[in-house]
């Protein structure tokens, strides 16, 4: 005798906007820690080369202002910052759903099917999020934001762990 397949379906709390916001914020303040630890990186950098002559300050003071002045030091230096942002949020979104701000309240990063997301989603979900304020249109029935609906994904309250 064979045993038929119970049909479940998934059930999940969409965050409210507060939620989504506070996580926000968290995320916020934890980038911009890393975005000092990695320009610090390049500081290091940059005064490495100088200190080896591999390059010169010419008229800019220091290397900082060499780092923000000069336009192809300044345009490899933005490229640089945006690919640690984006690796972060890629990287945490894709391994756990979760970043550490969404982790503390208790959200998480899924496709509907409760998997993770691919590598794709999360770069098409940062290039639509608009900094955070694709948010403020999570309004519909599942409180889906502007970037879960173009990366086909959702973000769900976790349960609570005792």
């Amino acid at each position: 005798m064979q045993k038929k397949k119970q049909q479940t379906t998934i059930s999940h709390q969409y965050p409210s906007l507060l939620r989504r916001l506070g996580a926000w914020f968290y995320d916020t303040i934890i980038v911009a820690a890393i975005l000092m630890v990695a320009g610090a990186l390049a500081m290091v950098i940059v005064a490495a080369l100088l200190h080896l002559g591999v390059l010169t300050l010419g008229d800019y003071q220091d290397a900082s202002d060499y780092l923000i002045s000069d336009p192809t030091a300044s345009m490899l230096y933005s490229a640089y910052l945006a690919i640690v942002i984006i690796g972060f949020y890629s990287y945490f979104w894709t391994q756990a759903g979760q970043t550490l701000g969404m982790r503390a309240w208790k959200l998480k990063l899924q496709n509907e099917d409760g998997s993770r997301i691919k590598i794709t989603q999360a770069f098409i979900r940062i290039a639509t999020s608009a900094f955070g304020l694709g948010n403020l249109l999570a309004f519909n029935n599942k409180r889906r934001s502007m970037q879960d609906i173009m990366a086909e994904c959702e973000m769900v309250v976790t349960k609570k762990v005792h």
